[in-house]
């Protein structure tokens, strides 16, 4: 039997996963509504307005999303964001009683994701983490990736709908939550020391006068070759950092698997490298490249090289 289907959070990510659902017919129509709550409600109502045959339903706040909603998908930015979301006196949790299940595909804290799965579980519900691997092309698309524990049948149930129209891919690891934050923490650290460690070659290649697309090029033929440096490469070279996945977000990201590695005593030198390299990008007001995309760490390392190509280059 059909039922509501609730979106909490339609920012860079949500909003393209909440579109999927609607365009795959997983939520929609009278019998399945899609009930969505965001901060700011324009975003709700341009979710509407794009698709006007979808009946679509905007709440004041999330307590209503999840009261009106059988499983309820989460996608927040920070933390901070997903505490006073889901603590709040009108929050998530305030909504959450038997028969409510709740998906949460936010990047978090390991931390945050077992105090949810604590506080919904006691309050009669599921709960199911499912932090994504891909950026806003993808969420678009349908194209990303779920690293999920907690509830298995959860899990089971929403696999081959829910999921299945926002990604290409699925991965239960366990009952226990924070094994798909941990997966997703290792994916997205690995993905920003790429990135780094590309940004400075290119760099080197224009410093020795190399053309940097024919590297692109070159690299691209190779062993060492990547979608993510074939999509980003040209770009960059362009100074052009429109966000797909905001370097605020992925240095908090990079710096949770930090702090993860730490903790379990792996040698993790690298990356906390690439992590302090992000981390001045995001604090430097000079450059203010927070709220850009991630590649812009590249414009980071530019600044802090003498190349007489570094000194001389200027952001498009």
């Amino acid at each position: 039997m059909s039922s509501p289907v609730g979106f909490i959070g339609l920012g860079i990510m949500g909003e393209g996963m909440a579109a999927r659902l609607l365009s795959e017919g997983v939520a929609g129509t009278d019998e399945s509504p899609l009930i969505v709550w965001n901060r700011t409600k324009s975003k709700c109502e341009a979710l509407k307005k794009k698709f006007p045959e979808k009946t679509i339903v905007i709440k004041d706040t999330p307590k209503e999303v999840v009261t009106e909603s059988g499983v309820t998908y989460s996608m927040l930015s920070t933390p901070e964001a997903s505490k006073d979301v889901f603590e709040g006196d009108n929050g998530v949790l305030a909504g959450v009683g038997e028969g409510k299940s709740i998906v949460d595909c936010a990047t978090l804290a390991e931390a945050d994701m077992v105090r949810m799965d604590k506080f919904v579980s006691e309050k009669g519900g599921r709960f199911l983490e499912a932090p994504v691997s891909g950026s806003k092309g993808p969420a678009h698309q349908g194209s990303l990736i779920f690293l999920c524990a907690g509830s298995n049948a959860l899990f089971d149930e929403i696999k081959d709908n829910g999921l299945k129209a926002m990604g290409k891919a699925s991965h239960f690891f366990q009952t226990t939550v924070g094994h798909g934050t941990r997966a997703k923490l290792v994916v997205n650290s690995l993905m920003g020391t790429m990135l780094a460690a590309f940004g400075e070659g290119l760099a080197l290649s224009e410093g020795m006068g190399l053309d940097p697309n024919k590297m692109i090029e070159i690299i691209g033929q190779g062993a060492i070759q990547s979608p993510m440096f074939n999509l980003k490469g040209p770009k960059m070279v362009k100074g052009d950092h429109a966000p797909n996945f905001p370097l605020k977000h992925a240095h908090k990201d990079m710096a949770l698997a930090c702090d993860m590695a730490k903790a379990a005593g792996v040698e993790y030198s690298v990356m906390n490298t690439a992590e302090k390299l992000f981390r001045g990008a995001r604090e430097d007001k000079d450059l203010n490249v927070s709220d850009e995309d991630f590649s812009a760490v590249f414009e980071t390392i530019h600044k802090e090289s003498t190349s007489d190509f570094s000194k001389k280059r200027k952001r498009k």
